[in-house]
């Protein structure tokens, strides 16, 4: 047992309040901290994730209670990769929010942050489903927060509709877990993992009914249609570094549906025969197909960039849910390229919006910055359109190569190649009115101009962007080490072995207790 897997729930959950208490009225002592502590949460991240590079499994039991009674946090290769690529994303929108001034603009936003940070984390690593849970509403509670900061009628209007979409979600989400208690009498996953399959097929109506709850729940964060609706709102309205920091947000529904439906109901279970391919796979390609198409269609910029998470969560979802390890992989390789291509996005129409005072997608005049504006809007539009030679391109490539051997193979290459199609049309339009027309348009002299960027915001995007690059110039890397991660979801025998400590030994059935 490590007790290093617990600081990245704990050091956001020490900071905030200290920030809220300590350092209140004091903006640069906050950022001081914020910062300091963001970095932190990344060099441990990165040194759990090298721990558990060779496959190993680590485990921390709050209280010192045994699993499968006490709480527990695990971190494999899957929940640690995510937890770096959460603290890497987090550290570059922070220094975002700071560069841009976005944090001076409403109050508690470094406390608000590290709680979304607490939640976020808590999720990747807790290892039973009530704490995952629980972690739900800690990061629902905080992006809330977040969503409204700076405040304005529509930021309210769509934190409110985000708020109640959401809470319909926890509501099933008690649902499910309700069932899965009475089904089986534990909460823990890696105990869950071999209860559930020694229930007699003919008594499995109710767990088949809290699987069904469970994948709406983590379809509803993960935005998939038509559970979707909350998103293009809640993200548009959303303060710039707060939406690009929700780009991980959505990758927490496809986490647990990974985690869950790999290790609990897995695709060979007969408890949710029919679960994974006959309603996920037709969802994933609607959502990637009304994502694109949202794109093509929206009239400013952060919409457009919203419906694009839509359209890049619908194409992880469609590696996802064929559920084979060169299909997980092949999620997992496109779960950090659409990460870090959403974030660069939303940072870039902040940009657009600091430099000519809002993000219409109609001609105006020159704004402040073209030149480096628009660089990065080209950029960030290849990658999110999936075009070479940046990540997207390879990672469209791995998800198709999965889907040779689906039966829906001619739709799923049908839908990706036009849905690509369409989101290049609808980024070059935007790159178009926003950037190109706008030197047919003489500026008006008599009107104030707005303010240049300052040099940190562009940093901060161009740092995601360099990652971006990383992530394409080492893909065969990552790819491999994504490889590795499926594998180890497919045979979770070192998950459960270690979190229960005795092999094949399973806690008490509830009617002994």
């Amino acid at each position: 047992m490590t007790h290093w897997i617990i600081a990245p729930v704990v050091l956001p959950a020490l900071l905030a309040p200290f920030i809220v208490l300590a350092a209140r009225y004091h903006i640069g002592i906050q950022r001081v901290f914020s910062v300091a502590g963001t970095a932190a949460l990344v060099a441990i991240a990165a040194s759990l994730a090298w721990q558990v590079s060779d496959g190993s499994v680590l485990f921390y039991r709050l209280g010192d209670w045994a699993a499968p009674f006490g709480i527990v946090l695990v971190g494999d290769r899957l929940s640690t990769m995510m937890v770096l690529l959460t603290s890497v994303l987090a550290l570059f929108v922070l220094l975002y929010a700071i560069g841009s001034g976005w944090d001076e603009r409403g109050r508690h936003f470094h406390a608000l942050f590290q709680f979304q940070l607490m939640g976020v984390l808590g999720a990747f690593l807790t290892g039973d489903l009530f704490n995952l849970f629980v972690f739900f509403e800690v990061l629902l509670i905080a992006s809330y927060g977040l969503m409204i900061h700076a405040g304005g009628n529509a930021r309210l209007r769509a934190g409110v509709q985000y708020v109640l979409f959401n809470l319909i979600g926890s509501t099933l989400f008690l649902f499910a877990l309700g069932s899965i208690y009475a089904e089986t009498g534990t909460l823990n996953m890696a105990d869950l993992a071999a209860r559930v399959q020694l229930i007699d097929a003919s008594e499995t109506v109710g767990i088949r009914v809290a699987a069904v709850l469970l994948l709406l729940v983590f379809a509803i964060k993960a935005a998939l249609v038509p559970l979707h609706f909350w998103l293009p709102s809640s993200y548009a309205e959303a303060p710039a570094p707060v939406a690009a920091l929700f780009a991980i947000m959505t990758k927490v529904g496809a986490y647990a549906i990974i985690r869950v439906y790999t290790m609990i109901f897995h695709p060979e279970l007969e408890v949710t025969a029919g679960l994974h391919d006959v309603w996920l796979l037709p969802a994933a390609l609607v959502s990637l197909a009304i994502g694109m198409i949202g794109v093509l269609a929206a009239k400013k910029l952060d919409r457009l960039v919203a419906f694009s998470v839509i359209g890049s969560m619908g194409m992880v979802m469609v590696a996802i849910s064929m559920f084979t390890p060169v299909s997980i992989a092949a999620a997992l390789y496109y779960i950090i390229h659409s990460t870090l291509a959403g974030a660069v996005l939303f940072l870039v129409s902040d940009l657009v919006r600091t430099g000519r005072g809002n993000v219409d997608l109609t001609t105006q005049a020159p704004m402040s910055g073209t030149a480096l504006t628009a660089g990065m809007f080209f950029a960030g539009a290849i990658a999110m359109a999936g075009l070479p030679p940046l990540s997207g391109f390879l990672g469209k490539l791995m998800v198709l190569d999965a889907a040779y051997d689906q039966t829906l193979v001619v739709w799923i290459w049908a839908i990706v190649l036009s849905s690509s199609l369409i989101s290049i049309l609808g980024f070059a339009r935007a790159g178009s009115v926003v950037f190109w027309k706008a030197h047919s348009v003489e500026p008006d002299e008599a009107a104030e101009r707005p303010e240049r960027p300052s040099i940190l915001a562009y940093a901060a995007t161009g740092g995601l962007f360099a990652l971006l690059v990383a992530h394409t110039v080492f893909a065969g890397q990552v790819h491999g080490v994504a490889t590795d991660m499926a594998e180890e979801l497919f045979d979770p025998q070192a998950y459960t072995t270690t979190v229960l400590e005795t092999p094949g030994k399973l806690s008490k059935p509830k009617e002994e207790y």
